[in-house]
Protein backbone atom coordinates (compact mmCIF):
# COMPACT_ATOMS: atom_id res chain seq x y z
CA UNK A 1 0.00 0.00 0.00
CA UNK A 2 1.31 3.34 -1.03
CA UNK A 3 0.96 6.37 1.40
CA UNK A 4 1.52 9.87 0.79
CA UNK A 5 2.12 11.98 3.81
CA UNK A 6 1.78 15.97 4.05
CA UNK A 7 3.62 18.10 6.32
CA UNK A 8 4.49 21.99 6.96
CA UNK A 9 0.81 23.30 6.86
CA UNK A 10 -0.11 26.47 9.17
CA UNK A 11 -0.83 30.22 9.84
CA UNK A 12 1.67 32.73 8.25
CA UNK A 13 1.00 36.07 7.52
CA UNK A 14 0.23 38.29 3.99
CA UNK A 15 4.19 37.74 2.97
CA UNK A 16 5.46 35.24 4.84
CA UNK A 17 6.82 31.77 3.74
CA UNK A 18 6.05 28.58 4.63
CA UNK A 19 7.83 24.85 3.14
CA UNK A 20 5.45 22.10 2.38
CA UNK A 21 7.00 18.53 2.62
CA UNK A 22 4.91 15.25 0.95
CA UNK A 23 6.75 11.83 2.20
CA UNK A 24 5.79 8.86 0.21
CA UNK A 25 5.77 5.60 1.11
CA UNK A 26 4.77 2.15 1.37
CA UNK A 27 5.65 -0.39 -1.79
CA UNK A 28 6.73 1.66 -4.43
CA UNK A 29 9.07 0.94 -7.74
CA UNK A 30 8.94 4.27 -9.25
CA UNK A 31 6.80 7.68 -9.47
CA UNK A 32 6.60 9.37 -12.33
CA UNK A 33 4.70 13.06 -12.38
CA UNK A 34 3.93 14.55 -8.97
CA UNK A 35 2.74 17.80 -8.07
CA UNK A 36 0.58 20.03 -5.42
CA UNK A 37 -2.78 20.91 -5.73
CA UNK A 38 -4.81 23.38 -3.49
CA UNK A 39 -8.61 23.76 -3.09
CA UNK A 40 -9.70 26.90 -0.63
CA UNK A 41 -13.41 27.10 0.83
CA UNK A 42 -16.52 26.92 -1.84
CA UNK A 43 -14.09 26.28 -4.85
CA UNK A 44 -12.57 23.35 -6.76
CA UNK A 45 -9.60 21.63 -6.41
CA UNK A 46 -6.69 23.19 -8.73
CA UNK A 47 -3.39 22.10 -10.20
CA UNK A 48 -0.75 24.68 -8.12
CA UNK A 49 2.53 22.96 -9.88
CA UNK A 50 3.33 19.78 -11.21
CA UNK A 51 6.73 18.08 -11.73
CA UNK A 52 7.89 15.10 -13.78
CA UNK A 53 10.34 12.67 -12.77
CA UNK A 54 12.83 14.26 -14.98
CA UNK A 55 12.83 17.95 -13.19
CA UNK A 56 10.01 19.49 -15.88
CA UNK A 57 7.58 21.66 -14.32
CA UNK A 58 4.37 23.24 -15.01
CA UNK A 59 3.67 26.02 -12.84
CA UNK A 60 -0.40 28.09 -12.25
CA UNK A 61 -0.35 31.80 -13.35
CA UNK A 62 -1.09 32.66 -9.95
CA UNK A 63 2.15 31.26 -8.03
CA UNK A 64 4.58 31.96 -10.53
CA UNK A 65 7.76 33.47 -9.35
CA UNK A 66 6.59 32.84 -6.07
CA UNK A 67 6.47 28.83 -5.11
CA UNK A 68 9.23 26.37 -6.20
CA UNK A 69 8.44 22.88 -6.20
CA UNK A 70 10.94 20.19 -5.98
CA UNK A 71 11.68 16.38 -5.37
CA UNK A 72 14.28 14.14 -4.03
CA UNK A 73 13.50 10.58 -5.93
CA UNK A 74 16.50 9.17 -3.70
CA UNK A 75 14.13 9.74 -1.37
CA UNK A 76 10.68 9.92 -2.83
CA UNK A 77 9.90 13.62 -1.16
CA UNK A 78 8.04 16.29 -2.62
CA UNK A 79 8.49 19.99 -1.54
CA UNK A 80 6.68 23.29 -2.64
CA UNK A 81 8.89 26.41 -0.84
CA UNK A 82 5.94 29.03 -0.76
CA UNK A 83 6.86 33.03 -0.85
CA UNK A 84 5.56 35.86 -0.29
CA UNK A 85 2.16 34.18 0.38
CA UNK A 86 -1.18 36.12 -0.06
CA UNK A 87 -4.68 35.33 1.56
CA UNK A 88 -5.84 34.10 -1.37
CA UNK A 89 -3.04 31.33 -1.10
CA UNK A 90 -5.55 30.25 1.53
CA UNK A 91 -6.51 26.34 0.79
CA UNK A 92 -5.57 22.43 2.02
CA UNK A 93 -2.99 21.78 -0.08
CA UNK A 94 -2.68 18.05 -1.43
CA UNK A 95 0.13 16.22 -2.58
CA UNK A 96 -0.23 13.62 -5.72
CA UNK A 97 1.98 11.09 -6.99
CA UNK A 98 1.46 8.72 -9.86
CA UNK A 99 3.67 5.39 -8.53
CA UNK A 100 3.87 1.92 -9.40
CA UNK A 101 3.70 -0.54 -6.70
CA UNK A 102 4.60 -3.16 -8.67
CA UNK A 103 5.91 -4.82 -12.15
CA UNK A 104 3.89 -5.23 -14.35
CA UNK A 105 1.06 -2.78 -12.54
CA UNK A 106 1.24 0.99 -14.33
CA UNK A 107 0.91 4.11 -12.33
CA UNK A 108 -1.73 4.25 -9.93
CA UNK A 109 -2.84 8.14 -8.84
CA UNK A 110 -2.36 8.91 -5.01
CA UNK A 111 -3.07 11.27 -3.04
CA UNK A 112 -2.61 13.13 0.58
CA UNK A 113 -4.60 13.82 3.11
CA UNK A 114 -3.86 17.48 2.85
CA UNK A 115 -2.54 20.19 5.12
CA UNK A 116 -4.28 23.45 5.56
CA UNK A 117 -2.36 26.62 4.71
CA UNK A 118 -4.01 29.60 6.00
CA UNK A 119 -2.56 33.16 4.87
CA UNK A 120 -3.54 35.78 7.51
CA UNK A 121 -3.23 38.74 9.97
Amino acid sequence: QVQLVESGGGLVQPGGSLRLSCAASGTIVSISAMGWYRQAPGKQRELVVSITSGGSTNYADSVKGRFTISRDNAKNMLYLQMNSLEPEDTAVYYCHGSIRSSLPQGYLEHWGQGTLVTVSS
